[in-house]
């Protein structure tokens, strides 16, 4: 294809790229603003280190695609990929509702459960976009529908963690983070349901449930693929530091950093 912008006209993309634009949106909205709450308010209401809240924070986002990651692959392919789509970003919306609820209450318990809730919405929701594009894109609009795809995501990772650090400033701001999170998976509920019908790549799959053995074999898979794995670890590592290094030295306290 001469200009992959031209995808956008095309409901097999533009629905799902705009689904998985929210769903990356709304994920870095709540985390970024959890994160700074945690940082501002309740680690000193808790007495807690803001490191260990923070860290935990993102063990508890992270956990879910380490546990879930084969089952969730193993989901997408046996069922049919847009009920798939809509039912996960139900899901979502009943999440955001519990967390705006421990948004407005200061109920930081159960702020992480959500937390660990989205973590495990992204990873079943991880596998159906990547199988989706091989199956609703032509041979020809397949790179740039990646391309697009990517550009997509960073996009909405980067535009979340503004609007969070904004909401935050805002008067009432904990009201306004449980509005937006809520708006926005409402958006993405509904741009889910303009997602044409896919059919399931392998409906007589049989599945295994324990995600301990499923876990095992990826990761022994993944060892016959050691470039790839060191790619991706390297890009995960600099990213994870540089949120670690750069967090800290965007709170100041009394014209000091806190470190």
């Amino acid at each position: 294809m001469s200009n992959q912008f031209q995808l956008f006209k095309r409901r097999r993309f533009s629905a799902m790229f705009f689904t998985q634009f929210l769903g990356a949106f709304n994920d870095n909205i709540f985390k970024q603003a959890l994160i700074l709450v945690l940082t501002y308010t309740a680690a000193s209401k808790l007495g807690v280190e803001v490191s260990i809240l923070n860290n935990l924070a993102a063990m508890l986002f992270i956990l879910p695609y380490f546990l879930f990651s084969a089952l969730a692959g193993q989901i997408a392919d046996k069922y049919e990929k847009s009920k798939l789509t809509q039912f996960i970003k139900l899901l979502e919306l009943v999440i955001m509702a519990v967390a705006a609820v421990g948004f407005v209450f200061e109920w930081y318990a159960l702020l992480f459960v959500a937390l660990f809730l989205m973590g495990t919405h992204s990873t079943f929701f991880g596998p159906i976009k990547y199988a989706y594009l091989p199956q609703a894109m032509k041979e020809d609009e397949l790179v740039g529908a990646n391309g697009l795809f990517q550009m997509g995501t960073s996009l909405a990772i980067l535009v979340g963690m503004i609007v969070a650090g904004i909401l935050t400033q805002l008067s009432q701001s904990l009201y306004w983070i449980s509005a937006t999170v809520l708006v926005v998976a409402v958006l993405g509920y509904l741009a889910a349901r303009y997602i044409p019908t896919m059919p399931a790549m392998q409906p007589d799959l049989k599945i295994n449930w324990n995600i301990i053995t499923t876990s095992l074999a990826t990761v022994r898979y993944l060892y016959s693929l050691p470039f790839f794995i060191l790619y991706h670890s390297w890009q995960q590592l600099v990213l994870v530091l540089w949120g670690d290094i750069f967090d800290p030295s965007a709170r100041v306290q009394q014209g000091d950093f806190a470190w």
